[in-house]
């Protein structure tokens, strides 16, 4: 396939947080105290919410929508449906794609319930128009499940939805249920289900050097992988090995492919769907626009502040890096507080706050 000249040279989704209304203070949610999901949800400024996805938009930027950036569990499933469906009515230039798991079921009781509970909404996802991701399913991880009923559990999933797929592969620094998912060769074993639906993963598991290994080896199959990677993306978007020397022009596009709505280029690097894009959408614009050119050394002179943003943003404990995306969001002037779900915000001192404002400056992520 040709390339197409309008065609972006990286595939890139920012995970877009949930704004709040300034009188959700009032309530006494609390992290160790959780409000209600529909209290919560009555209070959630839903055109704020959306001006956000439309700013990233405009940067160029796919949605990734009701993942973990938007507190998609503790908001509850009528308000991650409530986001896809709005999303959907967006129209966005650039797409969207949106987390298809189980927590609108009232128990997992078995392989059955994670099969039913992904495919009911991966199947609306597609009806507004998204790509689904598919969720990692705790249940499994809990047991914890062999080889084969991952394996069984993806492929009956994937047997019954159309394609274009994503598969998510979350690591337990963001959700410590998940630690030891996909035992053994498991993950490989989805990944060829069939490569026709199943277009690409996500991978959040901060590990470069299995990223690379991975989309080395999904390359030849036309797959593709979505680095979740909020520490080191900009090597990982780039190409090449990212411990060894910067290259010095990006890897060559060997060939384009479709991905749904998406022309997305095929090569030796990875593309993105990223929680830090929701606060460096300004810089990656720039950066993107300057890999689409050719030029490597100008590339990672633009990501590498934008990397040490992410670095302190995603700090341990790295569960709370949303409190940094609607901080700096606020100081942008784009909603009008920067709370959060649960006031997970406070999990954030003062000093966080302001490096977080120093380094956004430094990268060009707040005038």
């Amino acid at each position: 396939m040709p390339a197409p000249t309008t065609a972006p040279v990286r595939l890139c989704f920012a995970a877009a947080h949930v704004v709040l209304r300034d009188d959700y203070a009032a309530l006494p949610h609390r992290l160790d105290r959780p409000g209600d999901p529909a209290e919560i949800a009555a209070h959630v400024d839903w055109d704020a919410t959306m001006a956000i996805r439309r700013r990233l938009d405009g940067f160029g930027l796919g949605i990734a929508e009701a993942m973990d950036t938007a507190q998609r569990f503790l908001l509850g499933w009528p308000s991650a449906r409530e986001l896809i469906v709005r999303c959907g009515a967006l129209d966005l230039l650039h797409g969207f794609c949106a987390g298809a798991g189980t927590d609108h079921l009232p128990a997992v009781r078995g392989p059955a319930d994670c099969v039913d509970g992904v495919v009911f909404q991966a199947r609306l996802i597609q009806r507004c128009g998204g790509i689904p991701v598919l969720l990692p399913m705790p249940w499994l991880s809990r047991q914890p499940a062999g080889e084969r009923t991952y394996v069984d559990v993806y492929r009956a999933i994937v047997r019954q939805l159309d394609g274009p797929l994503f598969v998510h592969w979350l690591g337990p620094m963001f959700l410590p249920d998940l630690a030891g998912y996909f035992p053994g060769d498991s993950f490989r074993a989805v990944m060829a289900i069939d490569r026709e639906k199943v277009r690409g993963c996500k991978l959040s598991l901060l590990d470069d050097a299995l990223e690379l290994a991975v989309r080395r080896e999904l390359l030849p199959h036309g797959q593709i992988v979505l680095t979740g990677d909020d520490f080191h993306f900009g090597r990982l978007l780039l190409g090449g090995d990212p411990r060894g020397p910067a290259p010095q022009a990006p890897p060559p596009i060997e060939r384009w492919t479709t991905i749904g709505r998406h022309h997305v280029a095929l090569g030796d690097f990875s593309h993105a769907l990223l929680g830090i894009l929701d606060g460096i959408a300004a810089p990656a614009q720039q950066a993107l626009q300057v890999l689409a050119r050719g030029d490597a050394a100008a590339f990672l002179r633009l990501m590498a502040p934008c990397e040490t943003l992410g670095q302190h943003v995603f700090g341990p404990p790295t569960q709370h890096y949303k409190a940094g995306l609607a901080f700096l969001a606020w100081r942008n002037g784009w909603q009008q507080n920067p709370m959060l779900v649960n006031r997970e915000d406070l999990a954030r001192d003062a000093a966080h706050y302001a490096r977080c404002e120093d380094l956004a400056r430094a990268c060009g992520a707040l005038p």
